[in-house]
């Protein structure tokens, strides 16, 4: 990949203060001449930035007030693109990885025709058990592919949040995703690993996430759900 384009950089220092709590809920983002000083770019560059957060959920645009920074559930919203373990930090939780493996692989077929790979395409596979306060709570499996990320296997065990570390290291960006949730039960090895009862309801999720109009990666994810919620915002009727 080449050097990270410019709004993305934006974008992502924006964020990081947020998470960091530099700028919080409430308060405004400094001034879009403010951002541009700040970051050594133009003004379309910042709006195209916060245009990315305000998507996200993170800030809102006021009429002649400014962009305010938004208080972000503790419920995993699904009209906006986060991840477990950011959702969990942000509800004051000690995030953790109990274990992790990265391979490269040739994927399902169904992974492989969703990803738009071509026949015997690798890809890289995440393997991570989450942890809250030191209790698992999540078994996932990320495929992502490999174009995007060189190199990624020499970093396991060097992250707990796969797309803040992916914003930051690569400057790749999960910019949209459909979700698919139901519920499955824990077999033998998903008992053992998240200390319940054989065939313990789990909740089970697929995300299918892009950059830009790409689909980039497949994640499978299997959650303890007397810990962990999703939310959709509806509104209207087609």
């Amino acid at each position: 990949m080449g050097k990270m384009k410019a709004y993305m950089e934006v974008y992502i220092g924006i964020k990081k203060s947020i998470r960091e709590g530099i700028h919080k809920p409430g308060t405004l983002l400094p001034t879009e001449a403010e951002l541009e000083k700040r970051f050594q770019v133009s003004r379309i560059t910042v709006r195209k930035a916060i245009a990315m957060l305000v998507n996200e959920g993170y800030v809102k645009t006021v009429q002649g007030k400014g962009t305010e920074i938004l208080d972000v559930s503790t419920i995993q919203k699904l009209n906006s693109v986060t991840s477990i373990t950011e959702t969990l930090k942000r509800r004051g939780y000690r995030m953790s990885v109990r274990g992790m493996a990265i391979e490269e692989v040739i994927p399902p077929a169904n992974v492989a025709e969703t990803l738009k790979l071509s026949e015997n395409e690798t890809v890289y596979l995440v393997h991570r058990i989450l942890c809250t306060d030191d209790n698992p709570l999540c078994l996932t499996e990320n495929y992502l592919k490999k174009d995007f990320i060189p190199e990624l296997p020499i970093y396991a065990d060097g992250f707990v949040g796969l797309y803040s570390f992916l914003e930051e290291k690569y400057g790749v960006a999960i910019t949209e995703a459909y979700e698919y949730v139901s519920a499955v039960n824990a077999d033998f090895m998903e008992s053992q690993i998240l200390g319940v009862p054989l065939g313990t309801a789990l909740l089970y999720s697929r995300r299918i996430g892009y950059v830009g109009h790409e689909p980039f990666e497949y994640a499978i994810n299997k959650l303890l759900g007397d810990r962990y919620e999703f939310s959709v915002h509806m509104e209207g009727r087609q």
